[in-house]
């Protein structure tokens, strides 16, 4: 993921706030009165920038699958592979462990940075538009798409649909850290950022039989 070094916009602050809130107390949970006391400004003030808390909701969970696939194809850009999944394979000179390294790395600085954007995914997904949902489910499929491609490629002698049960199998790995928040649960942002990576890394591996 790409590191921001200008302030976030009032846009942004609200939604930061309203992730927190929806991810500690549930979405129905929390009024438009606190999640405008959390950045500073009226209740009423939000409706300025956004219609009401569905559409707060959507922004967020819509934005991460976005943002998670927008990352992982600059990755795979950068590392110079073509192609929505690296169809075809990687050209020479790409070494797909490198990039594999990559991915798993975008992806744990996400379970680390945004824990209520994943409890927020995974306990108000069915509030969303059906529209909405559906946009996530797409988003979703090819950010899984991306990482089968590199995945074969890395262990070609793993079949389609094992290196896509892999995948989510890492991704739920991966996506635990929300649940891993009591005093002394973790190591450091790096050494829990190495741990995840090293158990990534071995759960592709075992899959493939290596």
């Amino acid at each position: 993921m790409a590191t921001r070094t200008d302030a976030p916009t009032r846009r942004e602050q609200i939604l930061k706030e309203a992730a927190r809130l929806f991810a500690e107390r549930g979405f129905h949970g929390v009024g438009v009165d606190e999640i405008g006391a959390a950045v500073g400004i009226s209740g009423p003030g939000l409706y300025r920038h956004f219609a009401g808390k569905d559409a707060m909701l959507a922004e967020l969970l819509v934005g991460i699958s976005e943002s998670l696939l927008t990352g992982a194809k600059r990755r795979l850009a950068e590392a110079g592979v073509a192609g929505a999944a690296g169809e075809g394979g990687a050209p020479d000179g790409v070494v797909p462990e490198a990039v594999l390294d990559s991915l798993i790395e975008g992806h744990i600085d996400f379970a680390l940075d945004d824990r209520p954007l994943i409890t927020l995914h995974d306990r108000e997904l069915d509030r969303l538009r059906d529209a909405d949902r559906k946009l996530v489910r797409q988003l979703q499929r090819q950010y899984v798409e991306l990482w089968v491609g590199v995945v074969r490629r890395l262990y070609p002698d793993l079949g389609e649909p094992a290196a896509r049960s892999a995948v989510h199998s890492v991704f739920g790995l991966l996506n635990s850290t929300p649940h891993l928040t009591r005093p002394g649960s973790l190591p450091d942002r790096a050494g829990t950022a190495e741990l995840l990576h090293r158990m990534a890394r071995g759960a592709f591996a075992a899959a493939s039989g290596a």
